[in-house]
């Protein structure tokens, strides 16, 4: 084992896991005991936010530490997207390895798929994985999926197979995390580990060795084979004697695609799933551990965004902030239990192409008039979509402390934090824009792009 002081880091990130689907958030049908240990022998947090309730704009903000409007990504890359997460952008990952880590990824990246994008060439030392989502691929249940070409399957820069079984693609990418740290043994470095399971997304696969295990049925079965590979993960660690000086994150991309039915997970007491800003879409659940420093079975209820990740590590690792501006802030002391106080003023919910729809000031949460798709009206079974369904907000105030499930608007009888909560929207719409007031920001950055390549043109067979 190396001597280091510098922790190593575990981010383990979830695709469309839903806010109650761990059992220490209240899941039923199946079981997360692994995934447990971690709130156990760390902390548990209550109120813990992404930036956008979709895949790409999510993981630009957990890998930048930014609004992903700032960096210029919006909603979910298709295999025909000209567009990526722009080299000049500092990744996690680009950070950690400013000060000597060894950095792997597996599993979804989703932040352009072209070469010049790809995580081997934005600061990870190994990569294998998916470039985008798993239902980008023919065999998907809706129509235009035909149009797809299979679904690659890269390692470091290279296509080493098309996908058409996706069984053992839990199994493979847990094998890869296992040998990397194991491997760390004989690095004198420590590590920084990003496993982005493809799975809880549709369409949903299970490895046999974890067919039937749940009372759910298949979701409940794939939540435990991902709580199995958390408790690789964790042995592994343990094997390799860093888990003491190991920061292991477990979180969620965005809420659960509900209207899969049977397919898709729950968000609890939460109003909303993906793809709307309500806290179904946007609060996931999180736990972290790192027994050196965080007092275990600690619960943290100050609301935290994964923006603030990316400043929270570069303080713990030493690293300097990049030179473009960010905004996530160091939250070290909330994560300790050191401070209630929220880090951040406000926090804010993008949607679609630049919409700002919503915000939250510490208990408070603001909607601003926007339409919505609402995923409760019709939804399907066993891995084919409901019908969508739709509706609309005004102006609309809600007091997360006394109605989590948002739906008693109190907008009438709180005049002065509406005042204050639409005067620091104002200034975010003039930083970074709204396209729902046509309002153009000053400080929006341009993604990178690159042609479609000759492979993602080719249709499914």
């Amino acid at each position: 084992m190396y001597a280091a002081e510098k922790p190593n880091l575990v981010i383990i990130f979830c695709d469309d896991m839903g806010y109650g689907d761990l059992s220490c958030f209240g899941a039923e049908g199946w079981k997360t005991p692994h995934i447990d240990s971690i709130a156990e022998k760390g902390v548990k947090f209550t109120d813990f936010y992404v930036a956008q309730p979709v895949c790409s704009a999510s993981r630009a903000a957990l890998l930048t530490g930014c609004y992903p409007n700032r960096v210029g990504i919006s909603g979910a890359l298709f295999p025909e997207s000209t567009v990526g997460l722009h080299s000049d952008e500092t990744t996690l990952a680009e950070l950690c390895k400013s000060v000597g880590y060894a950095t792997a990824m597996y599993g979804k990246w989703h932040l352009g798929y072209q070469e010049e994008f790809l995580p081997v060439k934005q600061g990870f030392d190994d990569y294998l994985g998916y470039p985008y989502s798993n239902d980008m691929w023919p065999s998907g249940p809706v129509r235009f999926m035909k149009q797809y070409p299979h679904l690659p399957l890269i390692e470091d820069d290279e296509i080493v197979a098309q996908v058409r079984d996706q069984t053992y693609m839990t199994t493979w990418l847990t094998e890869r995390a296992v040998r990397f740290i194991d491997q760390s043994k004989s690095e004198e470095k420590p590590f920084f580990l990003y496993l982005a399971h493809p799975q809880p997304h549709v369409p949903l696969y299970v490895s046999p060795k974890h067919q039937g295990s749940s009372e759910q049925g298949k979701y409940g079965d794939v939540m435990h084979e991902i709580d199995w590979s958390t408790g690789e993960v964790l042995a592994a660690l343990e094997k390799a004697g860093v888990t003491e000086n190991t920061l292991v994150v477990f979180t969620s991309d965005n809420g659960p695609w509900m209207v899969y039915g049977n397919h898709a997970g729950g968000v609890g007491p939460l109003r909303g799933t993906k793809g709307t800003t309500f806290d179904g879409g946007v609060r996931v659940p999180c736990v972290m551990q790192w027994p050196a420093k965080l007092k275990a079975g600690s619960v943290v209820k100050t609301p935290l965004m994964t923006i603030d990740l990316f400043p929270t590590i570069a303080k713990l690792i030493g690293a300097e902030l990049p030179e473009r501006k960010i905004d996530g802030k160091d939250a070290w002391k909330v994560i300790a239990g050191e401070q209630s106080e929220s880090v951040q003023e406000a926090y804010f919910f993008y949607y679609g192409r630049g919409n700002l729809e919503a915000m939250r000031m510490g208990k408070w949460k603001l909607h601003f008039p926007h339409k919505y798709r609402d995923e409760h009206v019709a939804p399907g079974n066993d891995g084919h979509s409901g019908k969508y369904g739709g509706g609309k907000t005004g102006l609309e105030l809600y007091d997360l402390d006394a109605d989590v499930a948002e739906s008693k608007n109190v907008i009438a009888e709180y005049p002065e934090v509406l005042a204050k909560m639409k005067a620091l929207a104002d200034q975010k719409r003039a930083e970074l824009g709204d396209n729902l007031t046509k309002v153009a920001g000053t400080e929006n950055r341009k993604p990178g792009h690159a042609p479609v390549a000759e492979w993602a043109k080719k249709k499914g067979e």
